[in-house]
């Protein structure tokens, strides 16, 4: 439906005045002039009261990409129709703002395609549309707008920055018990012996077991000693300002993408989150896609949840992300670090300090004001 823009109100209201004085003085100028300002407002909005009738398509791309990194709309937009189609604008609704370009007149059968660039400063996941299209007068008198009802979804995931994978292994040798299924597959500990699925390696085969049941059986093999990876990320809003939660969050991200694309079983631990990944370009994804919406937590929390206590899954290489940390918060990690290879606590500047002096027995300590300085002096001082 078309509307006055503020400027159509003014001449509206201008030629109210104007042929109003000129009726009431007998001036037959300010009459015509007030008429005048009628009819054009009265032709904007005829002119806007025309709806787009061209097809427009878009596309957000990437449609995942790290916080601050360049993302883009693309448009598309055809005419179809047998007439040639004036010009209007388009765009979207984005993280509070409205970003749009000007379409150009178009011929019949005629395309075109427009890009423009989206916010990507906010880390969340950030609903792009929906795709409004919106036509104005030549004067700027009015206005109308059409909301096709289409939209896409943005991830905007942490920054990361480069990082070397910590290696600390997880004894599970099946002469100790059962293999747990978290296990992945592929080294020399026999598992079991199982039909076999579209990608198994062809060398497992398990002739004897084939010949005996009349179908393709290999051996299923885990690996005895699996580089795991966990980390703990303190969520506590009390202790973590939203500038220093964002470089926590950006520096377990760094640590969990390394860890993933170098093939490790990677968990990541917070006051509401235990998720658990195999290694791989999917885990990368997975737990980016997690860190992405991960928020801090206003209510008062352990440092350390409760399924971090449990037996299972524990094992390989502990890294603890926090700011500050009271004195139970300390001894619940110290209690973790028997059962891992490997501890480190990572301390960034900025979050409430309580005046306690970081430190776990047998833990390393790295100290960093953000998450640069982090992965720098994890890159200098922890092996690979």
């Amino acid at each position: 439906m078309p509307r006055l823009t503020r400027r159509g109100w003014a001449v509206l209201v201008a030629a109210v005045v104007a042929y109003g004085c000129g009726a009431w003085v007998g001036f037959p100028v300010l009459r015509a002039l007030g008429g005048a300002g009628f009819g054009a407002v009265a032709a904007a909005l005829v002119v806007t009261a025309r709806r787009p009738r061209v097809v427009v398509t878009r596309e957000v791309y990437p449609d995942r990409v790290q916080r601050g990194r360049p993302a883009f709309a693309r448009l598309r937009v055809h005419n179809d129709g047998p007439r040639r189609h004036g010009g209007f604008t388009a765009g979207d609704r984005v993280d509070g703002g409205f970003h749009a370009v000007a379409v150009r007149p178009l011929a019949p059968g005629a395309d075109a395609v427009y890009h423009y660039e989206l916010p990507t400063t906010r880390r969340g996941r950030i609903q792009v549309g929906p795709l409004t299209l919106e036509r104005i007068d030549p004067l700027g008198l009015g206005r109308s707008r059409l909301t096709t009802g289409d939209t896409a979804t943005m991830w905007v995931h942490p920054k990361t920055y480069p990082v070397r994978a910590l290696v600390a292994g997880h004894p599970r040798h099946h002469h100790e018990g059962r293999t747990s299924d978290n296990s992945p597959h592929g080294s020399l500990d026999l598992r079991d012996v199982r039909e076999y699925v579209p990608g198994d390696e062809v060398r497992h085969l398990h002739w004897k077991a084939t010949a005996r049941t009349g179908r393709l059986m290999v051996r299923d093999y885990v690996d005895p000693n699996q580089p795991r990876f966990t980390a703990l990320l303190d969520t506590r809003a009390a202790l973590l300002p939203p500038p220093v939660f964002e470089e926590a969050v950006d520096l377990t991200a760094s640590l969990l993408n390394a860890a993933a694309a170098a093939g490790y079983w990677c968990r990541l631990v917070t006051a509401h989150t235990d998720l658990k990944l195999r290694g791989g370009q999917q885990a990368v994804r997975q737990v980016l896609d997690e860190l992405c919406e991960l928020r801090a937590t206003e209510a008062p929390a352990r440092l350390v949840p409760a399924s971090l206590t449990q037996p299972a899954d524990r094992g390989g290489s502990l890294v603890v992300v926090l700011a500050s940390a009271h004195h139970e918060d300390l001894t619940a990690v110290a209690a973790l670090r028997p059962h891992y290879a490997s501890t480190v606590v990572i301390t960034l500047a900025g979050g409430t300090q309580t005046g306690v002096s970081i430190g776990v027995p047998g833990a390393q300590i790295i100290k960093a004001p953000n998450a640069r300085g982090a992965t720098r002096r994890w890159n200098v001082t922890v092996p690979s």
